[in-house]
């Protein structure tokens, strides 16, 4: 089954000719979008300290090197502004209308700090394609993908949540075997590791290397 994705391609790793490159790499892959950001490079998290954007012109530029580079209209292009943190709601909007008004199919206003900001960035851009982030203990209220959809937005994303889930489990499991000496039998429950194997492909390596192996005996 392929399931479609965007790709974060964060600043676009340079300059207009790095993010030509990007987009058309990205889509070689087999992304069906990119989403690119104002931030200067290297980037940061959208809800840490000390985010810094580049001059609008120079990040409309990226999105308009982007539109050209991507190889069919099908390819989305997400343009993020990081400019709410450093700048202020009122420089992140304008920034997100140049976004809109050079062709960027998804706007992406990131780290809105309060349900009144959210709202007036969907009013803002009501009828485009807006996305959302929402990141557990960020800076932006944390709501759910239906509360983002009543007020608007059309995307949403939740990139800390496995991350954060991971970091619990492995604070609690590792806790658990320093007390009691072993890691069975904890709060968290255990993949069995038949199935990690198989998640991490061992079975198709195991039955190369027989392949390979039994051949070279031959």
């Amino acid at each position: 089954m392929s399931v479609p994705f965007i790709a974060d391609g964060d600043t676009g790793y340079g300059g207009i000719l790095n993010v030509d490159r990007t987009v058309r790499g990205y889509a070689q892959a087999g992304a069906s979008g990119i989403q690119l950001e104002d931030q200067e490079f290297p980037k940061k998290c959208g809800h840490t300290e000390f985010r810094r954007v580049i001059p609008a012109d120079d990040a409309v530029a990226k999105i308009r090197v982007a539109l050209a580079a991507r190889p069919d209209p099908d390819f989305l292009i997400v343009a993020r502004t990081d400019a709410r943190y450093a700048h202020g709601l009122d420089e992140a909007l304008r920034r997100a209308e140049r976004f809109l008004a050079a062709g960027a199919d998804v706007l992406f206003v990131e780290s809105p700090e309060s349900l009144e900001e959210l709202r007036r960035v969907a009013e803002t851009f009501r009828g485009a394609t807006l996305l959302a982030n929402m990141v557990e203990g960020g800076r932006t209220p944390y709501l759910s993908a239906s509360e983002l959809q009543t007020m608007g937005f059309k995307v949403a994303l939740y990139p800390g949540t496995g991350f954060l889930a991971a970091a619990g489990a492995l604070r609690i499991t590792y806790a658990h075997l320093k007390h009691t000496g072993i890691g069975t039998g904890g709060p968290i429950p255990l993949l069995p590791f038949p199935e990690m194997n198989a998640l991490m492909g061992f079975p198709r390596v195991h039955v190369f290397e027989a392949q390979w192996t039994a051949e070279s005996k031959s």
